[in-house]
């Protein structure tokens, strides 16, 4: 099969590199340099640097003069396949929260865990109210675990020795004077959540708002991020149970869909 040609965009020795790339991942076999040669198109001499500095990067092995795919390059290959599968995921995330947007009018995020100490919480997907007042947080902002519904579900999902560092360490600053710092009463309201799958906090990050989350998963341990619905606090509590029952249901949906089957979950 012989490769196709660069379009006029692409740089050719660029353009190159990829060719010689695609036509070893088709072969069984190592490929030679002349054959390597006649699939491309390309002389002969003009393979040799690309082929040198692919070998001096571990994308390709030369062995008994013929060229076969490096470690780099099946690394890449694995990169690419989970960003795929990312943008897959995402893809099921983003539809459940536009439904649980349509049935509670009320704007959705999806929040997970950033790898820093101390934790806190990012925002990588929103679904805007309806209605007139809007929250004013955006894809990429990020707000502490302790005093937000969807950090306390990802400390739901920590181990105990994990939350006791995290509370241990982490400044448990009163953001607004109904802001829950004491430790204790941290420890029991993420208990809580963990227990019901579901975290509710109110007025403890911005004054008049409520937010309310549930944990999603996929097939793996642990969860994946926090399912998140925020608003007016007279209005979400006057209505607790009922978005209660839509944000748990909403969660459970979007898991089922990333192939999370209900069951016992592991000892913390």
């Amino acid at each position: 099969m012989t490769a196709k040609p660069a379009s006029g965009g692409a740089p050719l020795s660029v353009a190159r590199v990829l060719q010689i790339i695609q036509v070893l991942s088709r072969s069984e076999q190592p490929i030679g340099l002349a054959e390597l040669s006649r699939q491309l198109g390309t002389p002969k001499t003009s393979l040799i640097g690309l082929l040198r500095g692919l070998v001096d990067m571990n994308y390709v092995i030369a062995a008994d003069g013929a060229y076969r795919l490096g470690g780099s390059a099946f690394e890449l290959a694995g990169s690419i396949l989970s960003a795929r599968q990312r943008h897959h995921l995402n893809d099921y995330i983003r539809a459940g929260m536009r439904d649980l947007n349509r049935v509670t009018g009320e704007t959705v995020f999806y929040g997970v865990s950033t790898g820093e100490r101390p934790a806190m919480m990012t925002y990588v997907e929103l679904v805007e109210s309806r209605g007139a007042l809007r929250i004013s947080v955006g894809i990429g902002d990020r707000s502490p675990l302790y005093c937000t519904a969807g950090g306390r579900i990802l400390l739901a999902a920590m181990s105990d020795e994990e939350v006791k560092e995290y509370l241990e360490t982490t400044p448990l600053n009163r953001i607004i004077s109904g802001t829950l710092v004491d430790r204790e009463g941290l420890l029991a309201s993420i208990r809580e959540a963990r227990e019901e799958d579901f975290s509710i906090v109110a007025d403890e990050m911005v004054q008049g708002i409520t937010g309310m989350a549930a944990p999603v998963r996929d097939n793996s341990p642990g969860i994946l991020g926090a399912l998140i619905i925020a608003g007016p606090s007279g209005r979400m509590i006057q209505d607790e149970s009922e978005l209660r029952e839509q944000v748990r249901e909403a969660a459970r949906a979007i898991s089922a869909s990333l192939g999370h089957s209900t069951g016992a979950e592991p000892a913390r």
